[in-house]
């Protein structure tokens, strides 16, 4: 079956210039955008229950810039007040840059790492070890920072303030892809919920990442494209070489 529809399970590219769009030039091939999950703030009440307090900490760790959305919305909520003393640590700089959009930049001390990693941050709140540190997470996160902090002695305190949940679609909403693209396991649970009676027959699914790929084969359906590889290390090198061999000659 030829590809002539794509569902990337995303946020449409704020760029015009993404190389999603190349791809339906090149290929003739209609991509839709349409997150399967989103991520909502926990409710003052909910937080309340884990009996964390926030200004208790000197130091906040920020992992996405979901985290820091939520932090700041419960802040509010709660009517905490963060006192311009408190430090913040981030994974990377466009993270900590992202800051700016609740506190003046420049007058907050702002830690950030260089590749993304969680072990390139450590050494900086390793340096500031009298801090007592904040770890906003999500509802769904591995014990990696909880045991890199915890072998360094670093006093911490993670809670859970933000939640992927199913971005339910409507009955209005046409759902005839010959394809659909998943970026996490979230995802594919989100597809099963919305389509309980979903038979994939020859639509093509494609995954990011190998704990996505795993959600698709738990689930029971066939996986025909796993990105990264060698060959193609993006999404979308992947998704231009996919439809490239499966539409050749159709």
């Amino acid at each position: 079956m030829k590809i002539k529809k794509v569902l990337v399970s995303q946020p449409k590219p704020a760029s015009e210039k993404s190389p999603y769009y190349d791809i339906a030039q090149k290929y003739g091939v209609k991509i839709d955008f349409r997150p399967f999950i989103k991520v909502e703030s926990l409710s003052a009440k909910e937080f309340r229950q884990q009996k964390v307090s926030i200004l208790d900490h000197t130091a906040v760790i920020f992992t996405s810039r979901h985290a820091i959305d939520h932090f700041f919305h419960l802040c509010t909520e709660l009517r905490v007040s963060i006192p311009e003393t408190m430090k913040y640590f981030c994974v990377t700089e466009a993270v900590a840059l992202y800051i700016q959009k609740y506190i003046q930049y420049r007058k907050r001390k702002i830690f950030f790492g260089n590749t993304g990693k969680f072990e390139d941050l450590l050494p900086s709140i390793i340096k500031h070890k009298t801090e007592k540190y904040l770890v906003p997470m999500s509802d769904v996160h591995t014990d990696e920072i909880k045991n890199l902090l915890e072998k360094s002695k670093i006093q911490h305190t993670e809670t859970v303030m933000y939640r992927t949940v199913s971005n339910d679609f409507t009955a209005e909403e046409e759902f005839d892809y010959d394809m659909l693209v998943f970026f996490s396991p979230a995802g594919v649970t989100s597809l099963k919920k919305n389509f309980p009676d979903f038979q994939q027959k020859e639509i093509k699914i494609g995954t990011f990442g190998s704990t996505t790929a795993q959600a698709v084969r738990d689930a029971g359906l066939r996986l025909d494209l796993e990105a990264p590889s060698v060959q193609a290390p993006s999404m979308t090198a992947a998704l231009d070489m996919f439809i490239k061999e499966n539409n050749k000659g159709k």
